[in-house]
């Protein structure tokens, strides 16, 4: 379901940005695991803030990097727990869960073949990569996620410069099955230029599934409400066919 504004009519130009998109599937916000939010204060906050703009659910993704992040459902459990709760005391109607964002790296083979990966819903399954250079065998564990059961989410694709000018690797990713989810403050220009074109060349060409804030922190979230500025940005918002809001009512995500 979408939303559109007409100049005409006060009520609905009022509508909140993101009402139609009503699911975040990427940010960073399960307090002290990870470059995110460090308390269970701010993630309130933050998680009040993404409601203001219309976001219903957040499906919030911490990070799973073996030598850096290493979190799993057991040391995200207590975390979560203690947001959840915080939010039901408050009244927040969001409905609030974790999945996480896997750094596909030489320990992920070792994960995906040892337990049972956190995923957005179902068989979505949100995944980055460096930023320096593709691993070798990525379309290798692309496909062994796949053959898993795994549907892949490659998470903020347009950051990767060394596809920049390799447009024809993100065709492949299609192709192969594998989702594709830019970032918001990627076509607000928050990472620069050659970004954000990256980004507008994906929406261009149709090839983006998911939409995600992958909020961290208080820059984040003043880059992301300043959005509302941008009436182009927020048009696209408003008539892209993002998939978010298919899963505002999915029942699969980690709770």
């Amino acid at each position: 379901m979408f939303f559109f504004r007409k100049k005409a009519d006060n009520a609905t130009a009022n509508i909140p940005f993101l009402a139609g998109i009503e699911t975040d599937i990427h940010s960073h916000l399960v307090p002290g695991v990870d470059d995110g939010v460090q308390d269970v204060e701010t993630a309130v906050q933050f998680i009040e803030a993404l409601h203001e703009l219309g976001i219903q659910k957040v499906i919030t993704t911490p990070h799973i990097i073996i030598d850096r992040y290493p979190n799993s459902a057991e040391t995200l459990a207590a975390p979560f727990h203690d947001v959840k709760e915080a939010l039901k005391a408050k009244g927040c109607p969001v409905s609030y869960h974790h999945a996480a964002e896997y750094y596909m790296d030489e320990y992920f083979e070792e994960l995906m073949n040892s337990s049972r990966l956190l995923t957005l819903s179902g068989e979505l399954l949100l995944v980055e990569i460096s930023f320096m250079c593709a691993p070798p065998q990525l379309h290798q564990w692309l496909f062994e996620l796949s053959a898993q059961g795994y549907r892949p989410v490659l998470a903020h694709p347009e950051r990767y410069n060394y596809y920049h000018q390799q447009t024809d690797e993100y065709m492949t990713f299609k192709q192969r099955g594998c989702y594709l989810q830019v970032n918001l403050l990627s076509l607000a220009g928050y990472y620069g230029k050659h970004i954000q074109k990256a980004a507008e060349w994906l929406i261009d060409n149709q090839l983006v599934d998911f939409i995600g804030t992958d909020l961290h922190h208080e820059k984040h979230l003043q880059a992301i409400r300043a959005i509302a500025k941008d009436k182009k940005l927020v048009k696209l918002l408003e008539t892209y066919p993002f998939k978010n809001n298919t899963l505002t009512k999915s029942s699969q995500a980690i709770k």
